[in-house]
Parts: C-alpha cells; sequence; structure tokens
C-alpha cells in the first residue's frame, strides 16, 4: 500500500514508500499491548492468482472475485501491490466482478523494461486488460500514485472505462502554497535515490534477508504481526529481489514531475463519473503550517479533478489517513455503487 507516511507530502508519498513495502500490510501494526493473531485467509496473497501473458514474455498477477457488470479494476498506490485491497475487494465483489493486479516487478509480477514512468504503466494496463479478456467498459479505481494511472489511462483509452474513483489522490502544486515546503521535498528526493540504489545492490549482493546488516536495515522491516509466517516470507522474496529496486529506481526518477504543477485545464472525463474520496486526516504528523499549505493544495487538487467531468463528486471519509482502502475500506465499495448509479441517471438524462 502506499505510505502513511507522517508528511505524506506529493513527492514524499512516493519516495517514502519504505515504509509500504516494510509494512506491506492490508491491516495496520498492533499497538504495544495488542496480540496480533495472523489472518490466515491472507494467505491467499503468499502466490500468485493468475500471471496473465501480456505478450513479449512478460506476465502480470491479476486477482480476480465476484459477479456483475461493470467490471472494477483496482490500481494501487505506489510500489503497493495487490495486496493493498484485500480489505476492500471482497465488499466490492459483493455487487460485481473485480479485479487488482502487481504492477511490473512488484508482487507476483515480471519486472517491465526501463524506464519505468506513467506511460509505461498505462501501457501494461491495457495490455493486461486487453490480454485478461475483461469486460469493457470499466469502472477504474486508482489510490494514491494508481489514480494517476487512470486518469492517463481514460485519456487514452475513454471508450473502455465506464466510471473513475480516484482514491485520496497526492496533492499537486504545492509550491504555490508553501515554496518552502516544495524545496524541502526536493531535498529529500536525491536521498531516497541514494537509499534506493543501496538496496538494489545489498539485493544483487544477497544481504536483503530477513536479518539484513545495519546499514541496509532502513530497505525492510521486520515481518507484519497480522501475517503468518508464510506470507511475510513471500513478500520479503519479492521486496528482495534486484529487479523490483531496478524499477523502483526509475519509477522515482520520474513521478515527481507528476505534481509539479496542478491538474491540466486540458484534462478531461467529460461523459462519465468521477468521484474523488478525501481522507479527512491525511497529514497527521504534519506542522500546523504544513497542514495549512498541503490542505490548501490539496483542496485545489481534488475539487479540480472533479470538474474534469460535470458528473464530478468528492466525498470526504471521516476517520481515515491516506490509506481509505485500510482505514475505512468500504469507501471503494459505496463509490462504485455511486458511480453506477450517476452512469444510470446520466444515460437516462435524469442527471
Amino acid at each position: 500500500m502506499s505510505s502513511p507516511n507522517k508528511t505524506c507530502g506529493r513527492l514524499a508519498t512516493a519516495l517514502l514508500a519504505t515504509v509500504a513495502w516494510a509494512a506491506g500490510a492490508a491491516d495496520a501494526p498492533p499497538g504495544p499491548t495488542a496480540k496480533a493473531v495472523p489472518d490466515l485467509a491472507l494467505d491467499a496473497y503468499a502466490e500468485p492468482a493468475q500471471r496473465v501473458d501480456i505478450g513479449k514474455g512478460r506476465h502480470l498477477n491479476l486477482r480476480c472475485s465476484g459477479q456483475g457488470e461493470p467490471t472494477v479494476l483496482l490500481d494501487a498506490g505506489f510500489a503497493a501491490d495487490s495486496l493493498s485491497w484485500a480489505k476492500a475487494q471482497p465488499l466490492i465483489a459483493e455487487r460485481n466482478r473485480v479485479c487488482a493486479y502487481d504492477r511490473a516487478g512488484v508482487g507476483y509480477s515480471d519486472p517491465g523494461p526501463l524506464p519505468r514512468d506513467l506511460d509505461a504503466d498505462v501501457a501494461d494496463l491495457h495490455a493486461l486488460i486487453e490480454a485478461a479478456d475483461l469486460d469493457t467498459p470499466l469502472i477504474l479505481i486508482g489510490h494514491s500514485y494508481g489514480s494517476q494511472v487512470v486518469r492517463r489511462f481514460d485519456e487514452r483509452y475513454p471508450k473502455q472505462v465506464a466510471a473513475l474513483v480516484l482514491v485520496d489522490p497526492p496533492v499537486q502544486n504545492v509550491a504555490e502554497f508553501s515554496p518552502g515546503y516544495a524545496q524541502r521535498e526536493a531535498e529529500i528526493a536525491p536521498k531516497m535515490l541514494a537509499m534506493y540504489r543501496s538496496c538494489e545492490q545489498g539485493a544483487r549482493d544477497g544481504r536483503l534477508t530477513a536479518t539484513p546488516p545495519a546499514e541496509l536495515k532502513s530497505c525492510l522491516r521486520g515481518p507484519n504481526p497480522n501475517y503468518s509466517e508464510r506470507l511475510n516470507a513471500a513478500i520479503l522474496a519479492w521486496r528482495s529481489k534486484p529487479a523490483f529496486w531496478a524499477g523502483l529506481i526509475s519509477a522515482s526518477e520520474h513521478r515527481g514531475a507528476l505534481y509539479d504543477g496542478p491538474v491540466p485545464k486540458s484534462e478531461r472525463h467529460d461523459g462519465k463519473p468521477v468521484i474523488v474520496l478525501s481522507a479527512d486526516r491525511p497529514y497527521p504528523g504534519a506542522s500546523p503550517k504544513d497542514q495549512q499549505s498541503l490542505s490548501a493544495a490539496r483542496e485545489q487538487t481534488h475539487t479540480a479533478l472533479i470538474g474534469t467531468t460535470r458528473l464530478g463528486k468528492r466525498v470526504i471519509i471521516e476517520n481515515s489517513s491516506h490509506d481509505i482502502p485500510v482505514d475505512q475500506p468500504s469507501a471503494p465499495a459505496i463509490a462504485v455503487f455511486e458511480a453506477m448509479q450517476m452512469r444510470q441517471r446520466a444515460k437516462t438524462g435524469k442527471d
């Protein structure tokens, strides 16, 4: 899942994804006095579901469940795999066929050619939908960075999309509201990339193990107590591969630019619902000054996104951090139902 880190800024959310791997969690770690009981149902994520051949010798892992039209496709946050939807997917599957997938080099999907930028992710998603013969148009749900993927996908392949659900999209254009914050993020980026390169080398040397040396401990954290030994071992296995880190480095080099400016005025998703789910406590550890700047940039971003269509709607999700699919997993399912209703009303001329 994408990181519930304390700054949770536009570039920090992407670059501080180390905590996301470390947690790797469909559940937050328990408090100091709680005793975790591993959820053995999650062991389904300890192995691939359906590895779909998308051509050129590459396969992407796809997990589908449920029945009902339209089909829903889930796109996770930066460096996250399909496990991040473990709580939300079953709820959507009560009404719809729903599929989550692992991006290139993540989870049980093969790595892809470099660079790993937004265009590469969109091309892979299109190839996956075609190769898996998923019924279109789809409702696309993107969390965090995944919201960028589904937005761009709709711009490229509008006939394959019925509606968009954007789950807490990262803020854009924060420099307009706080040049100092943007500068601090710019200074963080090369330091995080240097750490990632150290992790990649550690993976090549076979040193990213359950007990890594001190200089590599920031690459991986210990087992998640909510998971079984089997699932923790599976997560460690794919996060210890050099290809994972190579893809992450390339992705990090390209994705910061996505958030530098505001939502483009040219971006349009006309004729289809766009629902934005906004967490009510996205920046729990930020200073009051940073809270104010980030909230203003976020308001601009989320308002602009629902303005890309006449069928736009924003919903504030209470008692949720940036990780809405974990904190409030029913929210994406409710948004799917609402998107279907909005689409039907638009067809019958009642909107």
